[in-house]
């Protein structure tokens, strides 16, 4: 089956308050309509259209995907004439599958059903909602087959008793769509062209109107306000916790959880509360992540463990490691086996070998640190002239004393020791204590001060 996917994007989302187009807010991390493509791609079409309008070239900035056709809806006079717009873009023969940018959560199974129930003619996307105030509804006749969907502004009482509802996902013959969009009428209470009307034109044609189903009515809820933006979005992590949950992660509570791109877990591995994992995360077995912590593009070996209020990102984590509390990993570095970060220390483009130590309040930037080094408190690689970024070396089983300062470019021998409060601005030799200070001196005839008295 030749299959063409258009996305309704045009709308201006006046209820979201923002100079933002309303299909690029994020849910989980992930543009509204981006989402949309996404699963869109999923079904290989032949052909991927977007319908934009306003906001369009901040919308086809954020979409720069070399397949995306891209068809202009200016006026915006409803979703018949959106789609209409779409026409130059679509093949003659198979199916138009007609999507919502800000409709994110439908999954690619429910649209496989959709497409398989449109085989003979067209189908539709229903739902059966408790309150469906709002909502198109779905008029069948005395059979049971779909003969209209009628607005809820244009619906009788007896029709807006209706709890089935049309979701405004659609699979249509697209040898037919041409003649029945032309076809198309806004006499009605918004005075737009429905897309919804062309349920009429087919029956009246006689072409098949037949409906599919989502697995859950969260697959059809669309975004209008940033309330129901939150709603989403707790949606979306709900259902991301529960699958980490049923591949046998271990979360300390599924509600404070934020995935915002991809988290891949391995066997045994804890979350605490409040943990914010964005772009790709790998967390092999047995890593434990603390509370309040944000990992973004972020390798974790295993049996490493991430303590309290850690940030990282761009960076890899050795096997058994431990970070934290309060440490920070950017982007660039990279450490090997059983190294500790502890509380305060920043690393940045670093690879810290083997067994190295910095546990306390140091600053590691552009550095390569070898096996079994002990960073002590206060350290700092001073790696920026004001200019240009330079490189320190410290070698195996070097021991770096606190307060010291390694003024690159610099390199410290394997081996060495610097003692504390040294300022390093010349390379240290293997095997040798090196001392950089001022030379200690007491005065036994100084006055401490004293406060004087006001008057």
């Amino acid at each position: 089956m030749n299959l063409n996917v258009v996305i309704l994007a045009a709308g201006q989302g006046k209820r979201m308050h923002s100079n933002l187009p309303k299909v690029l807010h994020p849910v989980a991390g992930k543009a509204l309509v981006r989402h949309v493509i996404d699963t869109a791609r999923t079904l290989t079409p032949a052909g991927l259209c977007v319908v934009y309008g306003h906001g369009g070239e901040i919308v086809r900035a954020a979409l720069p995907d070399a397949d995306l056709a891209w068809a202009l809806q200016s006026p915006q006079l409803g979703t018949g004439h959106a789609v209409q717009q779409a026409l130059p873009h679509l093949a003659g023969d198979g199916v138009t599958l007609v999507l919502y940018g800000d409709v994110p959560l439908t999954q690619a199974a429910t649209l496989r059903r959709l497409l398989a129930a449109a085989q003979d003619g067209l189908a539709v996307l229903t739902v059966t909602l408790a309150d469906p105030t709002g909502y198109g509804r779905i008029v069948r006749d005395a059979a049971g087959k779909i003969v209209r969907i009628v607005e809820q502004k244009d619906a009788t009482a007896d029709e807006k008793a209706i709890r089935e509802i049309n979701t405004g996902i659609m699979a249509i013959p697209t040898a037919r769509l041409e003649g029945w969009l032309a076809g198309l009428r806004n006499n009605n209470a918004q005075g737009e062209y429905y897309l919804t009307d062309l349920i009429a034109a087919a029956v009246a044609d006689g072409v098949p109107v037949n409906s599919a189903q989502p697995d859950g009515e969260w697959e059809v809820l669309g975004v209008n306000s940033k309330v129901q933006l939150a709603e989403l979005e707790r949606i979306q992590q709900r259902r991301v916790a529960d699958q980490l949950l049923e591949a046998g992660v271990r979360l300390a509570d599924p509600a404070r959880l934020d995935v915002r791109g991809e988290l891949a877990c391995g066997r045994d591995v804890a979350i605490d509360v409040n943990c914010v994992f964005e772009g790709r995360v790998e967390l092999a077995d047995a890593v434990e992540i603390g509370p309040n912590c944000v990992l973004k593009n972020v390798t974790v070996a295993a049996g490493a463990r991430i303590a309290a209020f850690c940030h990282l990102e761009n960076a890899v984590v050795g096997p058994d490691c431990i970070i934290g509390p309060y440490a920070r990993l950017r982007p660039g570095a990279e450490l090997g086996a059983e190294v500790h970060i502890g509380n305060f220390v920043e690393v940045k483009n670093t690879k810290i070998a083997a067994g190295s130590k910095a546990n306390h309040l140091a600053y590691i930037g552009d550095a390569r640190i070898g096996e079994r080094v002990n960073v002590g408190a206060g350290t700092i690689t001073c790696n920026y002239d004001g200019v240009n970024k330079h490189l320190t070396v410290i070698g195996d089983d070097a021991f770096i004393g606190s307060d010291t300062q390694l003024v690159a470019p610099v390199t410290v021998g394997r081996g060495a020791t610097l003692g504390a409060g040294t300022t390093l601005t010349k390379d240290a030799p293997p095997d040798t204590l090196t001392v950089s200070r001022a030379r200690q001196v007491s005065l036994p005839s100084w006055q401490r001060p004293v406060k004087i008295s006001k008057k």
